[in-house]
């Protein structure tokens, strides 16, 4: 594995599934130490949801932030813990994962890291009750005409439904207001769309609904502190690295109503000389779009043992 030309990249919500990165703590101490530190800053037993779940549990979106930032940090422990130093050429995380990246940048500790995306769980579901949204993927669209569709049908219903990720060509996802974004659905078959699925959630993520909560999450991270990356990290709103703790700050504030530019961190990160993306984390969602973006480049899901010991040859 040449780590010098390699890019971490870390998921969002989505990625959870039940037994996440167990396996990789039960064999890799350095794993394990992450688990048990979680459950020592949460103040109980949390990890025991990302082992047994239940999955209805495990999907409260207050728990599955932090659950994928606790697996994406042991994943990436237990990779340090075996290979030594593996300084990869740049980060990336997709909405939530960006924490995660963050934190891999040497930007952001873990206890603090812990309680921002807990505490970021806790402000979206606050929101999704307040301000029921939804959010549905557009498959087979190009993504002005996905804006297209979003800009009609908040015209027609008085309510925003707006692109919330730019996932990867051919699939976007549109998230706000319900009356609008079903309007939008058959907007968008009409545009092209192979297919408009709505997706199984209640929170507006990356939309005007989560206005109030960006609002609030933007007084806990003025006394967060932060430091500057030791490694460039791509940042989700403008495919640009974060270079400063300001930056950061700015940038986590406004991820809650602002769009996920994934497609455009990508190719910045082939830019920077990626060549092979590690996908830290539950599943492979990011190394399917990552196919989808750009054909030449290699990605590896890596979330069990076996996978991090076969990047050893």
């Amino acid at each position: 594995m040449d780590w010098a030309t390699t890019a971490f990249v870390f998921p969002g919500q989505g990625s959870q599934q039940v037994g996440m990165a167990a396996a990789i703590a039960d064999q890799h101490t350095a794993a394990a130490n992450v688990f048990a530190e979680a459950d020592r800053i949460l103040g109980m037993d949390f990890t025991s949801i990302m082992r047994n779940g239940p999955s209805e549990v495990l999907d409260e979106t207050l728990n599955t932030q932090p659950a994928l930032y606790i697996a994406g940090i042991a994943i990436l422990r237990a990779l340090e813990a075996r290979y030594g130093d593996i300084t990869p050429i740049a980060v990336a995380g997709h909405s939530l994962g960006e924490f995660t990246a963050l934190t891999a940048a040497g930007a952001l500790d873990f206890e603090a890291g812990l309680k921002l995306v807990r505490e970021r769980g806790r402000l979206m579901k606050e929101a999704g009750e307040k301000s029921p949204g939804a959010m549905a993927a557009l498959l087979g669209i190009e993504l002005e005409a996905a804006r297209a569709v979003c800009e009609q049908a908040s015209a027609q219903a008085g309510k925003p439904v707006v692109v919330a990720n730019d996932n990867c060509p051919g699939q976007i996802v549109i998230s706000g207001d319900e009356t609008a974004l079903d309007l939008a659905l058959p907007l968008a078959k009409e545009k092209g769309a192979k297919r408009a699925v709505k997706l199984a959630v209640s929170v507006a993520a990356h939309s005007p609904l989560m206005a109030h909560s960006a609002a609030a999450f933007r007084e806990v991270l003025a006394t967060t502190t932060f430091a500057a990356p030791r490694v460039p990290i791509i940042a989700n709103l403008s495919a640009a690295p974060l270079r400063t703790p300001d930056d950061i700050r700015a940038e986590l504030g406004a991820q809650l109503t602002g769009s996920v530019h994934w497609t455009d961190s990508i190719r910045a990160l082939r830019s920077l000389g990626a060549s092979t993306f590690l996908e830290l984390g539950p599943k492979d969602a990011l190394t399917g779009m990552l196919k989808r973006i750009d054909k030449d480049a290699v990605g590896m899901a890596v979330n069990t043992p076996e996978g991090i010991a076969a990047l050893g040859g």
